[in-house]
């Protein structure tokens, strides 16, 4: 029976599932899956990079004119922004929600430390904060151009790309970003499909296999981008 609030009035049922343990963590699997979908396209996007400025200054274009006609320039672009930015939102407050909700239902510390989870779990929260604090810089590097290395150029990514990565500390950033994300992707993708009622005993094993793969590909791939500009293969 649902408890009735301080006027009285039950809470609707929307309110009821955010407010429950299990609503938090399905808002988490769906609004990963969101943000894990759009990583994989934008690592895609990202390794046009190895074919030259035409191609990928083609592929900057092309990203704010989809839709044309039909949609105005830049509208499907921003449509994709703001769900993403909701996704964001919703990951993240479902997510310190459940982090303190945890503590509360254990204030006192354990007697005899144990070795409760994987690497990757126990990095989650950290994770997570690192990778909201990238999302911050990567903007303001690569999109607004306001912490950018040299002169930000609209509309030439590929220069933009190629500038960011030729520091030392833009590479740093990039890359310690990129390995959080990998640790981040193999946990929560897992947990995602547990939460979604993907996982079974026939199935945990292969669910493994595809989060490793997923972590390794997309890490993988992002990282390719900032070695090929060291490298001098993107130049």
């Amino acid at each position: 029976m649902a408890l009735a609030t301080r006027t009285g009035r039950r809470p609707s049922r929307t309110r009821a599932v955010w407010d429950s343990t299990v609503g938090k963590k399905a808002v988490m699997a769906v609004s990963g899956l969101i943000m894990l979908l759009y990583l994989v396209a934008h690592m895609i996007g990202n390794l046009k990079v190895f074919f030259g400025p035409q191609e990928f200054n083609a592929y900057g274009h092309w990203i704010r004119t989809v839709g044309e006609p039909f949609m105005h320039y830049t509208w499907t672009l921003w449509i994709i922004r703001v769900v993403l930015v909701a996704a964001v939102v919703a990951h993240a407050t479902a997510a310190y929600q459940l982090s303190r909700r945890d503590i509360a239902a254990r204030p006192a510390k354990y007697v005899h430390a144990r070795r409760r989870a994987s690497y990757a779990t126990r990095t989650m929260r950290w994770g997570g904060v690192i990778l909201g604090l990238f999302v911050v810089w990567h903007i303001l590097d690569l999109t607004t151009g306001h912490v950018h290395a040299g002169g930000f150029q609209e509309g030439h990514p590929y220069q933009n790309v190629v500038d960011s990565f030729s520091t030392w500390y833009g590479n740093v950033i990039y890359i310690v970003a990129m390995l959080a994300l990998g640790l981040h992707i193999r946990h929560g993708f897992w947990a995602a499909a547990q939460t979604l009622g993907a996982g079974g005993r026939s199935r945990d094993r292969a669910l493994k296999g595809v989060a490793n793969l997923l972590a390794l590909l997309l890490t993988a791939g992002f990282v390719a981008v900032p070695v090929g500009v060291m490298t001098q293969v993107v130049s």
